[in-house]
């Protein structure tokens, strides 16, 4: 688990097939009152489709404190002529302490709150290849305590529904799915759960 200043995270990453190139790569960092964590899928899997999504991730590292909506216009331009990608794009205002979410393809996103009130964010379908892509907003307000996991389709909704995703701690979340599920997924599997801790800036 690594800590920022106000967001916990840890993450599960695992290739298919233990395969030397995963096709998901992912980016967080906490920088100027704003945490921004991204997930992105490489169609396929292998060499190429870690190609696309670390450039990809590439971009939203250089341009994290851009809005939401050109973020995602410059790593749509950036995948003319490759191999596309699904992401997710989740922003945390840690002042105003609101998010905003963006995803387009199978990038899932799950809050839970600190009450144990789970809400799954569905994405836009489709994939971001070069071609102009309408970009849909999803905010809300962040409370202290609220979980975030984000994840890519090696996830099922039948895994994503088990209990353990209640833990109030983020390394919990991704050790307990790590000893469930990494000897079965026959998918690239990235799963990164954060939580919000309010009052510590």
């Amino acid at each position: 688990m690594q800590k920022s200043q106000q967001v916990e995270v840890s993450v599960f990453q695992k290739a298919k097939d233990d395969n030397y190139y995963c096709g998901d790569s992912y980016f967080y960092k906490e920088v100027d009152g704003t945490f921004i964590c991204a997930l992105a899928d490489g169609l396929g899997s292998g060499k190429y489709a870690n190609e696309s999504s670390q450039l990809v991730v590439d971009i939203i590292r250089e341009y994290s404190t851009l809005p939401l909506k050109l973020i995602m216009k410059k790593c749509n331009e950036s995948l003319f002529g490759k191999r596309g990608v699904v992401l997710g794009i989740l922003q945390i205002d840690l002042e105003t302490q609101e998010y905003a979410y963006t995803s387009i393809g199978n990038i899932g996103l799950m809050t839970i709150t600190a009450d144990s009130i789970k809400k799954r964010t569905i994405p836009q379908a489709g994939y971001l290849s070069g071609y102009e892509r309408p970009v849909k907003i999803v905010k809300d307000r962040v409370e202290d305590g609220m979980i975030f996991v984000m994840f890519s389709d090696g996830v099922t909704s039948k895994e994503i529904s088990n209990s353990y995703f209640l833990h109030k701690e983020v390394n919990h979340i991704t050790d307990t799915f790590a000893y469930l599920y990494q000897n079965k997924l026959n998918d690239d599997t990235t799963l990164i759960a954060m939580k919000f801790v309010a009052g510590t800036s």
